[in-house]
């Protein structure tokens, strides 16, 4: 859809690109909204900036890399020339690449601080001169590539941990609203008619998505936990468990029921699902290899092979891992959430609350009001009266995802002068793990909410 929306776009008229996001629609695009239309816009510029971030850490690119100046001297990178460049020089890219979109949202989320409405001249900086914003964003990054060395690579880590923290909040309060909408959705065909049938395929996805998470319980049991070791996984494993259950069983009590009919098991069971998703990808950051088993020695028959528990062979410098599974997972994961973050309109207050959006309308608007007299359809201005979201917020959060983006792609690794590999660490782990606590408490205060602050409105 946001590709048909962009396509038709550019086809439509040139003036698009320094024009306003008003502009032609395709005829094979439904109408849609001027909000709609650039919070796509931007997120499709996040999604470019990851397809090249992913393009420079595949294999065979740090040759092409370490061609640029200052990035690899006399074949080696770092303190003592200790480190292997082929293997630095791609999370060097990435992090620069990242660094400049960071930038790059990070200006305009400081720029549209409390922008009301379309009427405020800021407004027309959101919504316009798209073809400007894409110089900009090339120029930041080209700037960023010639960033000295120094302690910029680890400084900016620690700001990627902390921003890839909160984005993880941000994802499972995505993932929460669209469960919300997914189960009042068919709540209400169900209502309409042929009942069993919806209500069959909402039990149906539910008993799934908790099939799914109790055996990934099972299997963290099996391969991220040894009889005499690995405490903190056992740990971690058995808390997040519990935890599932008991958002589960407070998201069905006959009060929670009362006070917020549009809560159940399936919201529940994406939370759980999602929850266990974090729990290994936490655990797949620990530096202890006999407690991380490499994922690839389980499914390669042929690749190299370790036990359960037995530490898997260290990769040689210059073996980079770029398409570690959880790294992968991550990816999809961000790129649902972004899509669904551009063209979401929730019902649901409180995550409108916690996200900074009004309850407005979906993609797709009022037709006749949108079409013109000669029968083209364009993009409708609904921000006139007032925004229906925060312009500073969204960018935030695609600040927050070029962070976490980094962190993904580069594995969560430390970079470290001291030796020839980038190396996972604790840190990582305990970020993913409080992250999934965080977000498990904030779903289960969307339950008890009403409980607790009975004179709130809360519908």
């Amino acid at each position: 859809m946001g590709a048909c929306l962009a396509l038709g776009s550019l086809a439509s008229c040139a003036s698009c690109l320094c024009g306003s996001a008003s502009c032609l629609l395709s005829s094979c695009c439904p109408s849609t909204y001027n909000s709609t239309i650039s919070r796509l816009a931007f997120s499709f510029m996040l999604l470019l900036g990851t397809m090249v971030s992913v393009i420079m850490i595949l294999p065979g690119m740090e040759e092409h890399l370490k061609k640029i100046p200052g990035f690899c001297v006399g074949g080696a990178y770092g303190i003592g020339n200790k480190v292997n460049c082929d293997v630095i020089v791609g999370y060097k890219s990435v992090y620069r690449m990242c660094f400049a979109m960071a930038c790059f949202f990070f200006l305009f989320s400081v720029i549209m601080i409390r922008v009301r409405s379309s009427k405020d001249p800021r407004a027309s900086i959101q919504n316009s001169f798209w073809f400007f914003k894409f110089l900009m964003l090339v120029g930041i990054t080209v700037g960023a590539f010639f960033i000295p060395d120094g302690i910029f690579t680890t400084v900016w880590y620690y700001f990627g941990v902390v921003g890839s923290f909160i984005f993880i909040i941000i994802q499972l309060i995505l993932l929460v609203d669209f469960a919300h909408s997914w189960n009042q959705a068919w709540l209400e065909k169900a209502e309409e008619g042929n009942s069993k049938c919806w209500f069959g395929a909402l039990l149906t996805i539910t008993i799934i998505n908790f099939a799914l998470a109790f055996t990934a319980v099972v299997l963290f049991y099996v391969f991220y936990t040894q009889p005499d070791g690995c405490t903190e996984h056992k740990v971690f494993i058995s808390l997040n468990l519990l935890f599932g259950i008991v958002v589960s069983v407070v998201a069905i009590l006959p009060k929670v029921q009362e006070a917020q009919p549009s809560s159940g098991l399936l919201q529940a069971s994406v939370i759980c699902l999602y929850t266990m998703y974090i729990t290994w990808s936490a655990m797949s950051n620990n530096p202890n290899k006999q407690c991380n088993p490499s994922l690839l020695s389980l499914v390669q028959p042929n690749g190299p092979t370790s036990a359960p528990g037995v530490p898997a062979p260290t990769p040689a410098p210059g073996n980079v891992q770029w398409w570690d599974a959880q790294g992968v997972v991550g990816l999809i994961i961000f790129l649902f959430c972004t899509l669904y973050a551009s063209i979401r309109s929730s019902n649901n207050s409180q995550v409108n609350k916690l996200m900074q959006t009004e309850e407005g309308q979906g993609l797709t608007a009022n037709i006749e009001s949108a079409t013109g007299e000669d029968g083209v359809r364009r993009a409708v201005d609904n921000e006139e009266d007032g925004v229906t979201y925060s312009y500073s917020f969204f960018h935030f959060s695609l600040l927050l995802a070029s962070l976490y983006i980094m962190m993904t792609l580069t594995n969560w690794y430390k970079p470290d002068s001291d030796y020839e590999v980038m190396r996972s660490s604790m840190p990582a782990v305990w970020v993913k793990i409080c992250s999934s606590w965080l977000g498990l408490g904030i779903y289960l205060w969307t339950l008890v909410a009403p409980l607790v602050l009975p004179d709130r409105d809360f519908n």
